[in-house]
């Protein structure tokens, strides 16, 4: 025993020394700022002052910031806020717009099976125009647009045409932006939401489109983004993957580019449709022996500048039916504008698989590219046929978009939340060296990262985790819900070095540090290692913006606060190492499951030992009893039950309990109902069955069959005969007589403790059949039928006589309770298997009484006529 308690505990170690490797510890915060603190931010409620009543929610959809002016786009209305006139704990706006859906756009929604609360107009695009605003909304599943003043919110000329520009639903995801004075847009087209397109219209060049329900272009997308590098527009958006068909729907994300001043095919192909559309896939994931990918993307940041590269940022996250978690990948511009240089891949027919195309089957010019002036085709009109068809047919590039590094930036898994918001701030810091990410989840919490990459902007282990925070205020905003903590929007205003979080029933304002928290304590100060905050000359934690000549001090690199002391008092904030929201961790679980793994198996192996050892001791003698024992139980069917058993079947168990007992008995002793009708065999198909004489001295059931048999007498025609047993154990004369009347009723003797009687139905018709007859009536007039209605004279039932305190009421019988048995074609009544009570049937008197005590003085010994 003692060698396997080492041998558990040493696989125990073993376990968790692997996990340890396979489940690294991901570092928490340094700091977890309080909720009491974040509570006091300023918010935005779509009120103008202090007094106004709110009366329903904002059902927020798009935010803008211009300049110093931030621009919210909800259900109905459009809300102009000035930054800098915010004070207090709430802000205000200075100006409001409605634009509501028309009565009939509404009373058409309704008609097509929207609800009340969705045909409204939600506002979907809000850009910034030529001094003004562009918006679009739904409109009651009606998409329209509209240009708008920036100061006083009036509409510029009339309204037009959203489809292609804005969705029917407010739930799709969309994306637009100008560029050259044409607008660009990704959504659905139609009500079912069923035709994707990547659209250009607005301005001077020709509209342009997707294909149309191709899904080799697109597959059910969720646009996320789009940014204008270059000659082209990237947009980035997660779909079903067609090349992945083999392993049903696996969604991935993606990258697709179109070239600006694309102008369409030709007449005979790709006609008002996009001729340089080219798609891949972007590969965020941990390398190993097999990938991990991170496939689902929900948010990126604009293109950034970091150690001389454009480089854009992107939020990723597994699928809700694998582990949970996010990572932050970063991918190089050029390095992504490389891949839609490379190979492309096809799939050459529906049941194959996606393989990489030959560079010499490629046409030329290369498919996908942008016209260049003065070369020899100009414009894409002039593209030849062939290349329009190979771009018509081959959207999809064969290699993915690494990421730098080849690995994540940042990763969280195991945690409760989802990132899907990236804002991010490359000059942080009093010398504006600093890169710090602001990270948005689905439950409203801001995680706030300090990134220091190489010079190649490939990842190190030198990220640090500065800050955690719940940006939703539920004392504010709405109640406290998932759906009411979903950030919308996350935006950085520089000037005022705050963050705005757009949630569907507020904008909170939250500054991005908070010094003043560590402004009892220099070593709490250093030890933040936050780029904006340092400890100044007035002994205090303080804000430090963008070149400032204050004297501080400050460890970003290391947070070195060796040769500081201990902080005196009670401050505000502590290091922060467990994980957030009460999760446990992957190693705490591993040794918990180990040990109840464990411990189990040990109390198993003693039980079993001491369970064999205890009925080992246990002597023959006592096996012998038992079985014998359950041998009379057996044939005796558990008489002290009062259950019902066969005197013929004494080879058979007791009758189970748990089964109601059947008032509808077939002559052949079967039950009704437990067998199909169309299977019973009919009288001349069964046999009768043979007598056996079972000799068990011990039992008092075996001696009323021998008595039974021995009997040499027939019994009168129309009578039921109610034996004793306690006559045949030879207990008190007359107590075991029964006197039977001819042909009414039982004259029972007085209920005893555990007596029983048998019972032998004696009426018979010319053809061995048992029916009632019209004469067995009692002085009331109400008939009394024999207790065991079968034909076969060879066959007995007996029946346990009921205990005294068990009262079985009185028995009734209607023309509903007669059955018909189809193996005769004769109407047989049915009986309750019980005697009928003495108390009931007996004072009722039917006459003379028919004395059988002569059956009684029969030897027991002597054969009957038969030979029996």
């Amino acid at each position: 025993m003692a060698a396997g308690i080492s041998h558990s505990l040493f696989l125990m170690c073993w376990i968790l020394r692997t996990a340890s490797l396979a489940f690294p510890e991901e570092p928490g915060p340094l700091n977890f700022i309080p909720t009491e603190v974040v509570r006091r931010y300023p918010v935005f409620l779509g009120r103008p002052h202090q007094t106004w009543l709110r009366q329903e929610p904002l059902h927020i959809q798009r935010i803008i910031q211009v300049n110093r002016t931030l621009y919210i786009g909800a259900r109905d209305d459009l809300f102009r806020v000035e930054l800098d006139n915010s004070a207090g704990d709430e802000m205000f706006y200075s100006k409001k717009r409605t634009w509501e859906s028309n009565k009939n756009d509404i009373r058409i929604c309704r008609m097509k099976g929207k609800h009340e609360d969705e045909c409204r107009n939600f506002i979907k695009v809000l850009l910034s125009r030529q001094g003004g605003l562009f918006l679009c909304g739904t409109n009651a599943f009606n998409p329209l647009c509209a240009n708008y003043t920036g100061d006083t919110l009036e509409m510029i000329g009339d309204a037009v045409n959203g489809m292609a520009r804005c969705p029917y639903d407010p739930k799709h995801a969309n994306v637009a932006l100008f560029a050259e004075g044409n607008l660009f847009t990704a959504t659905v087209t139609d009500f079912l939401a069923i035709d994707a397109v990547i659209y250009r219209s607005l301005g001077d060049s020709p509209a342009l489109r997707t294909i149309k329900h191709d899904s080799k272009w697109f597959r059910e997308p969720y646009f996320v983004s789009a940014v204008e590098w270059g000659p082209h527009i990237y947009f980035f958006f997660r779909e079903i993957a067609m090349e992945f068909n083999y392993l049903e729907k696996v969604v991935v994300s993606r990258v697709a580019r179109v070239c600006k001043r694309d102008q369409g095919g030709s007449q005979r192909i790709l006609e008002k449709q996009w001729t340089s559309f080219l798609k891949a896939r972007l590969n965020c994931s941990i390398p190993g022996d097999s990938h991990f990918y991170f496939n689902l993307l929900h948010s990126t940041s604009p293109v950034i500048r970091m150690h001389g590269r454009d480089i854009i940022l992107g939020v990723f996250s597994t699928p809700a039916n694998s582990i949970p978690g996010s990572a932050v990948c970063a991918f190089d511009m050029e390095q992504l504008a490389a891949v839609f240089d490379g190979r492309f891949k096809e799939q050459k027919s529906p049941e194959s698989i996606w393989t990489p195309v030959p560079d010499e089957l490629i046409p030329k010019p290369r498919p996908g590219g942008c016209a260049v002036q003065g070369s020899k085709f100009n414009s894409s009109n002039s593209f030849p046929d062939e290349m329009l068809n190979f771009v018509k047919t081959h959207p999809l590039m064969d290699e993915a978009v690494p990421s730098l590094g080849q690995r994540p930036w940042i990763v969280r898994t195991m945690v409760r939340y989802q990132l899907n918001k990236i804002v991010v701030d490359t000059e942080a810091g009093p010398y504006r060296n600093r890169t710090v990410l602001f990270l948005g989840s689905s439950r409203g919490t801001i995680l706030k990262f300090l990134i220091m990459p190489n010079q190649d902007n490939t990842v190190t282990s030198s990220n640090i985790f500065l800050e955690e925070l719940e940006g939703f205020n539920p004392d504010k905003c709405a109640e406290d819900s998932m759906q009411a903590r979903q950030l919308l929007s996350l935006t950085l205003d520089r000037a005022s070095h705050t963050l705005l979080l757009a949630f569907p029933s507020c904008v909170v304002r939250v500054p991005v540090a908070r010094c003043q928290l560590y402004s009892r304590c220099m070593k709490n100060c250093i030890a933040s290692r936050d780029p904006y905050c340092g400890w100044t000359r007035g002994s205090t934690c303080s804000f430090l913006r963008p070149g400032t000549r204050l004297p501080f001090e400050q460890d970003v690199e290391h947070g070195n606060v060796a040769h500081l002391g201990d902080c005196d008092g009670i401050l505000f904030q502590e290091s922060f190492i467990e994980e957030p929201d009460g999760l446990v961790s992957v190693n705490l679980l591993v040794v918990s499951a180990v040990s109840a793994f464990s411990t189990g198996a040990i109390l198993s192996g003693l039980t079993v030992c001491w369970i064999m050892s205890h009925r080992s001791s246990r002597g023959s003698g006592a096996n012998g009893a038992r079985r014998k024992n359950d041998k009379e139980q057996t044939m005796l069917g558990q008489g002290r039950s009062g259950s019902v058993m066969s005197v013929t079947r004494t080879s058979g168990g007791e009758r189970r309990r748990s089964q109601p007992d059947n008032l509808f008995v077939m002559p052949n002793g079967w039950p009704k109902g437990e067998i199909d009708p169309g299977l019973l065999p009919t009288p001349e198909q069964t046999p009768l069955q043979q007598k056996r004489v079972m000799r068990l001295p011990d039992a008092d059931w075996d001696q009323s069959q021998t008595f039974l048999t021995s009997v040499g007498n027939p019994c009168p025609s129309n009578a039921v005969i109610y034996l004793s047993s306690k006559f045949l154990h030879g207990g008190g004369g007359g107590g075991g007589l029964v006197r039977i009347e001819d042909p009414g009723e039982v004259v029972l003797p007085t209920h005893s403790d555990r007596q029983r009687y048998l019972i032998l139905a004696t009426q018979r018709g010319e053809h061995g059949g048992s029916r009632p007859t019209g004469s067995l009536r009692n002085s009331a007039g109400e008939y009394i039928y024999p207790a065991t209605p079968q034909d076969s004279p060879d066959r007995r039932r007996v029946v346990s006589a009921p205990t005294p305190h068990v009262d079985y009421g009185e028995p009734r019988w209607s023309h509903e309770t007669l059955n018909y048995n189809s193996n005769n074609g004769m109407p047989y009544y049915a009986q309750r298997q019980g005697l009928i009570r003495p108390d009931v049937h007996g004072p009722r008197g039917l006459g003379e009484l028919a004395e059988f005590s002569h059956l009684l003085g029969k030897n027991m010994g002597e054969h009957a006529p038969s030979g029996q």
